[in-house]
């Protein structure tokens, strides 16, 4: 009896350590050299704005130099010595040019947060080896290239936050490359994570779901592109479907501060991965329901090669129902231009 007192006591003491700790957390980013990796639009812009905001040394990689000097124009109006390098992740000797040269302008690093990422829509018999090999060089080898570039700057006080997915942890249709190489991601985090704790380095492994970014519209579409962009774009922008990017930043951001391993985003997120938790072979089976729901493979109108989502947007795809997402994307330039006609 007394034993399973004690047990009881000193697992409140520590839920309540815990607790203070999220609460009160000791880290501050003012002051602190952080790097983002795709940090031109979308999430990563929206992550570079508010660790700007709390006083941190940002800076950001992007594939595209005229994107990017977007970005780094809009941020030097709060912080005029915001860097930007043109630089893609998938290559190891631009992934360690960008960390050697936020070194040499900054003459250290704090935290590192691998954002930069591809994702491609379509039904896997529209997919060839070379999408397979495109997710993974940029959605895993390139977190592992900028990583493994940046580790020796970090031991002893540094943080790494992988952005991953929800379909790192969960199958979702129509985005097999994409699950693939987020499964794999997830995996070098959590193997990350152990491995350099003893290190000083606290790794944040992040799973969000869906966010209200813009980026709907770069992302890679195959298939019945028109068929595929109107339900990706319609889930990407309700708001019970998708989770507003400035609240997902700043709920990603406050995870590093605390130190907190492993955060999924959103409450959809925390359900998929509790229920696939308990019942996988359930889970799977209602998303292969779903799938039967997604365009058809084959037929007319399927393209075999990948499109920009701005490209493709059918008429469904305009109105109420994608307000949020449009604005999402203006605001995040992840469309500089006015959208397109619709068809």
């Amino acid at each position: 009896m007394r034993i399973g007192r004690g047990w009881f006591w000193a697992a409140g003491a520590a839920g309540a350590l815990v607790a203070l700790r999220r609460a009160f957390p000791s880290f501050s980013f003012a002051g602190r050299v952080v790097l983002v990796t795709g940090g031109s639009r979308g999430l990563g812009l929206v992550m570079a704005r508010e660790l700007s905001r709390k006083g941190a040394r940002v800076a950001i990689c992007a594939r595209d130099p005229a994107e990017l000097e977007r970005a780094r124009a809009e941020l030097a109006v709060r912080d005029p010595g915001v860097l930007a390098i043109t630089c893609d992740v998938s290559d190891p000797e631009q992934a360690a040019s960008f960390v050697g040269q936020a070194v040499e302008r900054f003459r250290r690093i704090d935290v590192l947060i691998n954002n930069a990422g591809v994702i491609q829509v379509g039904p896997l018999d529209s997919m060839g080896v070379q999408d397979f090999r495109e997710a993974m060089d940029i959605n895993y080898f390139g977190m592992v290239y900028t990583t493994l570039a940046a580790l020796p700057h970090l031991r002893g006080h540094g943080r790494i936050v992988n952005i991953c997915s929800i379909g790192g942890a969960v199958a979702i249709p129509h985005l097999l490359p994409y699950v693939g190489s987020k499964h794999a991601a997830v995996g070098f985090s959590e193997g990350l994570t152990v491995e350099t704790m003893r290190e000083g380095i606290r790794v944040t492994t992040v799973l969000p779901f869906v966010m209200r970014t813009g980026a709907h519209w770069n992302a890679m579409f195959k298939g019945h592109r028109e068929r595929e962009v109107a339900w990706f774009a319609i889930g990407a922008s309700l708001p019970g479907s998708s989770i507003a990017a400035e609240r997902a930043a700043r709920r990603i951001l406050r995870a590093c501060a605390r130190g907190e391993v492993y955060v999924s985003v959103g409450i959809l997120a925390k359900a998929m991965r509790l229920m696939h938790g308990i019942a996988p072979g359930l889970v799977d089976r209602v998303a292969a329901l779903v799938n039967r729901l997604l365009p058809d493979p084959g037929g007319a109108g399927a393209g075999d090669f990948a499109e920009p989502g701005w490209l493709h947007r059918p008429a469904v795809a305009s109105g109420p129902w994608t307000r949020l997402g449009d604005e999402a994307a203006r605001k995040n330039r992840e469309v500089p231009w006015a959208p397109p006609q619709v068809k």
